[in-house]
């Protein structure tokens, strides 16, 4: 076995003095990097939301619209014995429940900050990770 380790390595000897080393071309490097800034360009995507500007302004139009309308034409003449049904019945099941002031001004005001905080976020990420 010891005997064919050495025909081996004498023969891997012959083999690497017997070839040279090849290198790359001079502008190699130029030709790589033009490469890498053509599939930089190319690649980048620009971002587009799903919901316009316009679209959610026509959004917040329709529901203040829908505000105003149930403020100043919904009278209480208009109720409904469903609505009246289900507003008791939500009535009696939360009637047992008693929130200290602490706790309801936290269940009122946190989705608030949730939704400030996503927003600051988003801006963040974006100028952060922006093409």
């Amino acid at each position: 076995m010891k005997e064919s380790d050495k025909n081996i390595e004498n023969l891997i000897d012959k083999m690497m003095s017997e070839t040279t080393l090849e290198s790359p071309s001079i502008d190699f490097t130029s030709k790589i990097m033009a490469q890498i800034q053509v599939a930089e360009k190319s690649g980048a995507k620009v971002y587009k939301p799903l919901i316009s500007k316009s679209i959610w302004f026509v959004i917040g139009l329709g529901l203040i619209a829908l505000m105003v309308y149930a403020v100043f034409f919904g009278g209480t003449d208009n109720n409904l014995e469903i609505g009246k049904l289900y507003a008791d019945k939500i009535s009696t099941l939360f009637s047992g429940i008693h929130l200290s002031k602490n706790v309801l001004y936290a269940i009122l005001v946190v989705p608030f900050m949730v939704l400030i905080q996503v927003g600051v976020l988003k801006n963040y990420f974006d100028k952060k990770y922006q093409v």
